[in-house]
């Protein structure tokens, strides 16, 4: 099987190009070739496929093989990866996923290749019982969690996949996510589980961000987290309706809320690493 390496800010995932490719079992690809020991190492498996309603079609697979509904960095890395290679030469692209169709805008370098991705990420889900979260209230913005030795207020968000986001009032970078994320990430609050997103207000266009993703762990960027500390951040009044950059482990993404027709913008790189053969 025929396979190409690539990250968006770190968050690196494997992608197969299934116009020519056949995965017969990706569950159990992606628990294997995710295998930073024994395989070749990423957060997950993405199938790159021909889709019906869109230009393309993406199945995204976390390193555990459980199949989630969307991956902001996956939509970038897609997105270029059909652009330059002249499988989907348009502008925008449309992608296919279990969250809905999502709309990439493609900006070019001057040797004409996708060098930064903005992608229509949709409209926030904030209703309890679409995100899903047993809470009350709409938004919930004050869902009160105890993990190991301390209580957290998650404001809680799907941007097509579940997300709980704290603020925390300390260094972020130095922050012990996999201790209290690995709890939250499975609280009875969550019936299919959620990301879990800690995140340091630096001023009101800019945040640090650290996510425990729900199925991989801890990884260096996560793109619907991020638009979803974003929008977590507007409504609790912590940064205005404008582009505000979030700084992650791997790199920095510009999210944008937009008042206008109420979507989330995300825009940011997807970088190329390898192309391999994968066997057993």
């Amino acid at each position: 099987m025929k396979f190409t390496k690539m990250h968006g800010c770190g968050n690196d995932y494997i992608y197969v190009n299934c116009f020519e490719e056949k995965v017969d079992d990706p569950s159990t690809v992606a628990k294997k070739i995710s295998d930073r020991h024994f395989g070749v190492g990423s957060d997950g498996l993405v199938l790159i496929c021909p889709s019906e309603v869109a230009d393309v079609r993406m199945r995204m697979f976390n390193s555990d093989g459980s199949e989630a509904e969307m991956c902001g960095n996956a939509s970038r890395c897609v997105g270029r990866y059909v652009y330059d290679r002249n499988i989907v030469r348009k502008n925008p692209i449309t992608l296919e996923t279990l969250a809905g169709i999502k709309v990439i805008e493609i900006h070019e370098n001057d040797k004409g290749e996708a060098e930064l991705m903005t992608v229509d990420m949709g409209k926030p889900v904030l209703k309890p019982e679409d995100i899903p979260v047993k809470a009350e209230g709409e938004p919930v913005t004050d869902l009160k969690i105890t993990s190991c030795d301390r209580e957290f207020a998650f404001t809680c968000v799907s941007m097509g996949n579940p997300h709980a986001v704290a603020f925390i009032d300390e260094d972020v970078m130095n922050f012990d996510v996999k201790k209290y994320g690995s709890v939250v990430e499975t609280d009875m609050h969550f019936p299919r589980k959620t990301n879990v997103e800690f995140v340091e207000k630096v001023d009101d266009t800019h945040l640090k961000m650290r996510v425990w993703e729900r199925g991989a762990g801890e990884t260096w960027a996560c793109g619907t987290g991020t638009c979803a500390c974003v929008v977590a951040a507007n409504i609790k009044g912590l940064c205005p309706r404008v582009p505000v950059a979030v700084k992650l482990l791997g790199g920095t993404l510009t999210i944008h809320w937009n008042e206008e027709d109420d979507h989330v913008y995300m825009t940011g790189p997807a970088e190329f690493i390898c192309d391999g053969v994968w066997g057993e």
